[in-house]
């Protein structure tokens, strides 16, 4: 079983930590398409995801998650101590979205914005849909 993340294949930081998920999911319970891309243009439309939607999408066992949630799904599969990130779901949503989008409101200003996507190694292209 595979859990598919829709991220923002321009974000730098959104590159940095498609690249940090992969590091540590050995198992590779992830797989990865840009919002950009055909297959997440698909997926959004699939899943009745907004287009305006500024976050990480997770899509797991066809269950949706998003901004926080989203966040914290991907935390809950990950080795080591970033698993524990998980308990941080007993903060209250609202304060949990309201830091979320600080820093996605101001991600291409702290992190840059590429022109194109990453193009995966071949040793993680699998993981790309």
């Amino acid at each position: 079983m595979t859990a598919i993340i829709l991220f923002d294949g321009e974000c730098n930081f959104c590159d940095a930590s498609v690249q940090f998920i992969i590091k540590r999911d050995p198992h590779g319970y992830f797989r990865f398409a840009a919002l950009q891309s055909d297959v997440g243009e698909d997926l959004k439309k699939k899943h009745l995801i907004a287009d305006k939607l500024d976050s990480v999408i997770v899509i797991d066992n066809n269950t949706v998650y998003d901004s926080s949630d989203a966040a914290l799904a991907i935390c809950r599969h990950l080795n080591g101590i970033w698993k524990g990130f998980y308990l941080l779901k007993v903060i209250p949503k609202s304060f949990r979205n309201s830091v979320y989008k600080i820093i996605a409101k101001n991600r291409y200003k702290w992190f840059g914005k590429k022109d194109n996507c990453m193009i995966p190694t071949p040793d993680i292209r699998d993981r790309f849909l």
